[in-house]
């Protein structure tokens, strides 16, 4: 019950990664906003399962939200959070979920889905967070901002350049906002998931032999599970972590420790 009587809004919150904080932060004692664009039977499956997390962790006295919009338009974003603090009353937490990607070999990136991936990815995460610290301003006492990240904030990821960009960017957007509102109470921080058992890697999932072939470049060996991912979110959230701040937390099974080097090719020993 690390986040009791918090109230945390999450975007992308209807699948994958999102659906397993929200089930999570609702077992760790949070009210739950749960966002989405399209879908609206996967937000409500996402409800479901929060609702049977809090009966079982609290028996009750749980209040949740499906609030649609798009993140990427300023707009929706605005009434969103007026529909969340009309609703709960206050936003403790935001956690910026939403992301999507399109693969093409970068030469031939339309211009109009590079806008789209960098859209929901970057400049949703920005209006998000914009909102979610006017409102920490307003009412006084802090709050916390998360972003899902991932390990292409590092490692480049050809083929998926807006992605990587989004990412890129997503890693200064999260330290400039750290050290601009530390003063103020306002803790900023993300999480850098590697290849994760979502539904958005059904490509490879789905097949045997591709998901050896990610999995061999995994010095851990496996994927993660979503429900491995949200538990940083609950850690970061909690004031477990309230002396960290401007800082990406990488859950990738080792990803980012060069696994290619686990033969010391370079120096021929």
């Amino acid at each position: 019950m690390r986040l009791a009587g918090k109230n945390v809004l999450i975007t992308g919150a209807s699948s994958g990664i999102g659906q397993a904080i929200a089930v999570r932060f609702a077992r760790e004692g949070a009210n739950v906003a749960i966002n989405y664009r399209s879908g609206p039977d996967q937000a409500e499956a996402t409800r479901v399962q929060v609702n049977e997390a809090c009966m079982v962790a609290r028996a009750g006295n749980c209040r949740d939200l499906i609030v649609q919009a798009d993140v990427s338009r300023e707009d929706q974003v605005k009434d969103m959070f007026a529909a969340v603090v009309e609703s709960f009353g206050r936003i403790d937490i935001l956690v910026n979920n939403a992301g999507i990607q399109k693969p093409a070999p970068s030469h031939e990136v339309e211009l109009k889905d590079f806008e789209s991936v960098v859209g929901v990815n970057l400049r949703g995460a920005f209006l998000c967070a914009r909102e979610a610290i006017r409102h920490y301003l307003r009412r006084g006492g802090g709050g916390v901002i998360l972003n899902n990240s991932s390990v292409h904030e590092v490692i480049p990821k050809p083929k998926y350049l807006p992605y990587s960009i989004s990412k890129g960017g997503m890693e200064n957007l999260t330290k400039t906002l750290a050290l601009e509102y530390a003063g103020r109470g306002i803790r900023v921080n993300a999480v850098g998931p590697g290849a994760v058992v979502t539904p958005i890697n059904n490509a490879w999932i789905n097949d045997p032999e591709a998901k050896a072939a990610v999995e061999s470049h995994i010095p851990m060996g496996r994927a993660a599970s979503p429900e491995e991912i949200a538990s940083v979110f609950v850690f970061l959230a909690s004031e477990e972590a309230s002396y960290i701040t401007g800082q990406t937390i990488f859950a990738c099974g080792g990803l980012t420790l060069y696994p290619e080097f686990r033969s010391a090719w370079s120096s021929g020993e």
